[in-house]
């Protein structure tokens, strides 16, 4: 057989399907297979010619979609595999086919639809046997109807064909007349001018209301029988003192309606308790007798930070706490009282089950539940995540992910579609924040420090999100729990990025002076000033802190947007040189939209700019100002799900003991808030 095309790429992939093909013997599946929720395959097929087990990619596929909420698509992509699914809630059941990601197979998603069907019916008494070991003994045969299936599925794909092109005489051009396609362009312009005639007209001609159509009336009267031999000066002067009458005739019934504005207050000037009544208490010029940088000014920075709790941050961070209110706890008690209570008396019922919820339960008595009773719900739910800073993209997919979660599966006969809806939102959403893998610091910390070598940890991030802030913060964590921190200057851009770094150095060390430490300094500040090469001075940072046996390194980057290309080259740059051991992206809660933006970008920059085959993208998100956002925590939702990662440190405050870590049942709970 010869294959003839003008490219030779496109010719050597062609022979090479059509090769794969005829191995195949003809089928184009690499395998199919069967498995409930528990793990417990019933059923698997593999193609001829296939040698690679389908562990591999169906394992890829739990661990990043179906554990991870992200069911919403039902495609995936393995290296050289595409990935169909299909979930059956009502039996716990995943059907799962494989097959090239050159291909294009028109006739998958009917067939795993097919397959589902006849699977259930021929197998539903033994599906509805609940328990593993019920599972495990059954004999699932189903080999012969996967052929016919498939068969039928493939002879439909091939008769079809191309879709023929309709004729002249099908289309809708062949039904016009030569007559419509004529413009007739007097008659219309006529038509217009005089319908535009007729409008002006029209307003020309409305009467003014009230007293003024007797007076205007009486006027015309007497100008019209008066004008009669006089000049047209005269006649001109008349109507003026005619229209200078009636301006001062209506005047005053304006101006007696009409209420005399009021002047508005002036604004108080306010009057700061600590502020100073004069210049000479702002002035701290000559507090420190010279002015150097000496012990004079650190015992400055510990008089302020005097009210600071010492040795609160030991061991592990504390976890972000949410109280709830008594609305939503009487919002509960109302969904307890409807769920208990039968269908007619919840239709005498009103104003129950406060908030989001309050005008869409119904009851479903042991039925399946389907697209269209959910719909009416998750539309009020996506509406509700974006107004909680969920970017609106990932709203609607954690909303499609959850129909196809619940749909199919049997309800009990006084369980409401909300509450269900909800709890399994809920569900998803405390899975996709809790951590993937585990985050340990103050253990990877010693573990480097068994090593004999530094813990790197690398902040990137946008401008003004709080990089240099927080990583102070996180220097006062480790400092409390006796490890020694350098700090790199890495930001050699921003005007006064280096003097920002170390005002903390001086005020950390103040907090923790090298008296109490065996006289060692537990902070420093490695800087080259402004204008070098960033990448450059962390090697050198980190090579001094192994030198001088540091414990951790911390590495501030300059604050760079995500479409800033030569920025973007230059962090991709630093840590593919470097090979830091954590890599934080730095965010702020405030962002909406604008999260998936930047991590996407962020990710993609460190991906093209890398050095090896598995470049190393974000680690970790440092979630910032968690504390001015109430609860509109959408942020911490857009990040995770878009990264995959977790987010290790949460900013809630100004001070140094503003750290926390995230806990997700109760972001989950301030973002399902009514």
């Amino acid at each position: 057989m010869k294959i003839y095309s003008n490219s030779g790429v496109c010719s050597w992939r062609i022979y090479n399907l059509f090769r794969y093909y005829l191995i195949r013997g003809g089928k184009m599946l690499d395998f199919f297979t069967i498995f409930s929720k528990g793990g417990i395959v019933l059923w698997c097929f593999q193609g001829a010619g296939v040698t690679e087990s389908f562990t591999g990619p169906v394992n890829a596929l739990i661990r990043s979609v179906i554990l991870q909420e992200r069911s919403g698509s039902n495609s995936f992509n393995h290296e050289s595999l595409s990935l169909k699914y299909k979930l059956d809630n009502e039996f716990e059941l995943i059907f799962v086919v494989g097959f090239q990601k050159i291909l294009t197979l028109t006739y998958v998603d009917k067939f795993i639809d097919d397959i589902q069907l006849h699977f259930r019916d021929r197998y539903k008494n033994e599906l509805e046997q609940k328990g593993a070991l019920k599972l495990l003994n059954n004999n699932f045969e189903f080999e012969d109807d996967f052929q016919m299936l498939l068969r039928e599925a493939e002879d439909s794909s091939k008769a079809r064909g191309p879709v023929s092109m309709r004729t002249f005489n099908e289309s809708q051009k062949s039904q016009k007349t030569v007559k419509s396609m004529v413009e007739v362009k007097g008659g219309d312009k006529s038509k217009e001018q005089g319908g535009k005639k007729n409008k002006n007209a029209k307003k020309e001609a409305e009467p003014v209301k009230g007293d003024q159509i007797k007076v205007s009336s009486s006027s015309q009267k007497t100008v019209e029988n008066g004008n009669q031999g006089l000049t047209p000066e005269e006649i001109m002067q008349k109507k003026r003192e005619e229209f200078f009458r009636k301006r001062t005739a209506v005047a005053p019934e304006k101006s007696s309606k009409s209420p005399k504005p009021q002047k508005p207050k002036e604004k108080q000037r306010r009057v700061w308790d600590m502020g100073g009544s004069s210049t000479k208490d702002l002035d701290y010029s000559q507090r420190n007798g010279n002015g150097s940088h000496d012990g004079g000014e650190q015992s400055q920075d510990a008089q302020v930070d005097s009210g600071m709790q010492l040795s609160s941050m030991k061991g592990d961070l504390l976890s972000v706490e949410y109280e709830s209110s008594v609305e939503e706890e009487t919002e509960e008690e109302e969904e307890r009282v409807v769920v208990n209570k039968t269908s007619k008396k919840l239709s005498k019922k009103s104003g129950g089950f406060g908030g989001m919820f309050g005008m869409l339960k119904g009851l479903v008595g042991s039925k399946s539940l389907t697209q269209d009773d959910m719909e009416p719900v998750l539309e009020k739910m996506r509406d509700h995540l974006i107004a909680k800073n969920v970017a609106a993209d990932i709203s609607s997919q954690l909303c499609d992910s959850v129909a196809k979660k619940l749909e199919g599966r049997v309800m009990g006969t006084f369980t409401t579609v909300a509450s269900t809806v909800k709890q399994a939102l809920q569900d998803s959403l405390v899975q996709i924040l809790q951590p993937k893998r585990r985050v340990d610091i103050l253990r990877d910390v010693m573990e480097a420090q068994s090593q004999r070598r530094p813990f790197v940890i690398t902040f990137c991030g946008v401008n003004g999100v709080g990089k240099s802030t927080n990583l102070a913060k996180i220097s006062f964590w480790l400092i409390e729990n006796g490890f020694t921190v350098l700090i790199a200057a890495c930001d050699t851009f921003r005007a006064g990025a280096v003097e920002q770094l170390r005002t903390h150095q001086r005020r950390l060390n103040s907090l923790h002076p090298p008296e109490q430490h065996g006289g060692r300094t537990m902070v420093q500040l490695y800087e080259k000033g402004y204008g070098k090469d960033a990448a450059g001075i962390a090697m050198e940072a980190i090579a001094y802190a192994r030198h001088q046996a540091f414990d951790v390194v911390l590495v501030d980057t300059a604050g760079r947007m995500q479409d800033n290309a030569p920025l973007m080259t230059a962090l991709a740059k630093l840590i593919a040189v470097n090979m830091p051991d954590l890599v934080l992206f730095v965010g702020e809660a405030l962002v909406g939209n604008e999260a998936v933006d930047q991590l996407v970008k962020f990710n993609q920059a460190l991906a093209d700019h890398s050095m090896g085959d598995k470049p190393r993208l974000i680690d970790g998100i440092v979630l910032t100002k968690f504390d001015t956002i109430d609860d509109k925590v959408g942020a911490a939702i857009s990040m995770t799900y878009i990264t995959g990662q977790p987010i290790v440190f949460v900013g809630t405050g100004q001070t140094y003991n503003d750290l926390r870590s995230l806990n997700a049942c109760a972001v989950v709970s301030a973002l399902m808030k009514a």
